[in-house]
């Protein structure tokens, strides 16, 4: 056998028994509910405690993060509803209906990144409507925060199950 071979054979290049996958998928959900709206929550909750300069900076960081993701959403939403339906709609059919593996865990990983993806926009629109200062706005944040970990959960969930299940359908079991 040659190198090449037994290189792939050392490490398993499919996709949900390599542990790189799984490593990533953590790190992604991981970074997804520590930065809430661009604003690392560790920064939200010392604003929570100390008030004072931590709390202007939460404030301000909100606020422009909002706006950020309003203009995005207001001058390319469509081009990048159209894009990400694409671009979904491709790994879907790829994954799931000509059974390429990699396909289905990139699936996997970007579909629920689109719903955290507009659930920040919804929330920036939220705190463009309403305005949020102090507690208000930590509730708020606090509400965005935890609907991201439930999406994660459910998400690392259905990944694990199905990630098990095609490596079942590999190996034979």
């Amino acid at each position: 056998m040659d190198l090449y071979g037994k290189l792939f054979e050392l490490i398993d290049m499919r996709s949900f028994s390599n542990l790189w996958y799984w490593i990533a998928l953590a790190l992604l959900w991981s970074g997804a509910s520590h930065w809430v709206l661009g604003v690392p929550f560790g920064l939200i909750q010392r604003a929570q405690r100390q008030g004072g300069q931590a709390a202007r900076d939460v404030t301000m960081l909100v606020g422009v993060n909002a706006r950020r993701y309003l203009a995005v959403a207001s001058e390319a939403g469509l081009w990048i509803a159209a894009l990400g339906g694409f671009v979904l709609t491709l790994l879907a059919v790829l994954g799931f209906g000509y059974r390429v593996e990699f396909c289905q865990a990139v699936f996997l990983l970007v579909a629920p990144m689109t719903l955290v993806g507009l659930w920040s926009v919804r929330t920036a629109r939220l705190y463009a409507a309403r305005g949020p200062e102090g507690e208000a706005l930590y509730g708020m944040l606090r509400g965005h925060r935890l609907g991201v970990q439930a999406m994660g959960i459910v998400s690392v969930f259905v990944t694990a199950l199905w990630g098990m299940w095609m490596n079942m359908l590999v190996t034979g079991l």
